[in-house]
């Protein structure tokens, strides 16, 4: 199921990032679920929020870190951004109801392994990790991309037109 998307990108600014999830956000379907992993401070929650706000919500997007949960009821589709950090067990995910939310909209998922089993295998990973030069001065972050084939020609679209748009 996975490789057959798999991709890497450089983000040297936060504007990358943002960039990244605006070519990302038009491309996400209902039933979608894009796993957002990396330490903390590596680029998952501006992800999110420049996610959520391509699609509409055009406001502030508060990480949902105590509330594990926050669903932006946009117009066509709604994205539930889930922040499970401070989910203790997995099994405590089904007290939010996350399998219904799986399917009614497009799920956003910072810190996916706290999910364990209960994660889906049909999911789009992004894996965020700081990567410094050989000066030692300057860190950017790498975004991995992997995936199931449904993800694969949405992708190639994407960035073939920002090739050539």
């Amino acid at each position: 199921m996975f490789g057959d998307v798999n991709l890497e990108i450089t983000a040297t600014s936060e504007a990358d990032t943002q960039h990244l999830a605006a070519t990302l956000a038009p491309l996400a379907e209902v039933g979608d679920i894009i796993a957002l992993s990396g330490d903390l401070g590596t680029g998952k929650t501006v992800f999110a929020r420049a996610f959520i706000n391509t699609l509409g919500e055009n406001r502030e997007v508060p990480s949902p870190t105590f509330t594990l949960v926050q669903s932006y009821y946009l117009n066509p589709t709604t994205v539930h951004h889930f922040d499970l950090y401070r989910l203790e067990k997995s099994e405590d995910a089904f007290e939010l109801g996350i399998e219904e939310l799986f399917v009614d909209g497009i799920s956003l998922i910072e810190w996916p392994e706290r999910l364990g089993s209960f994660l889906p295998m049909d999911r789009l990973n992004l894996i965020f990790s700081y990567s410094t030069h050989l000066s030692g001065t300057t860190t950017t972050r790498q975004i991995k991309i992997n995936g199931p084939r449904s993800w694969q020609s949405r992708i190639n679209n994407a960035f073939q037109k920002q090739k050539h748009g």
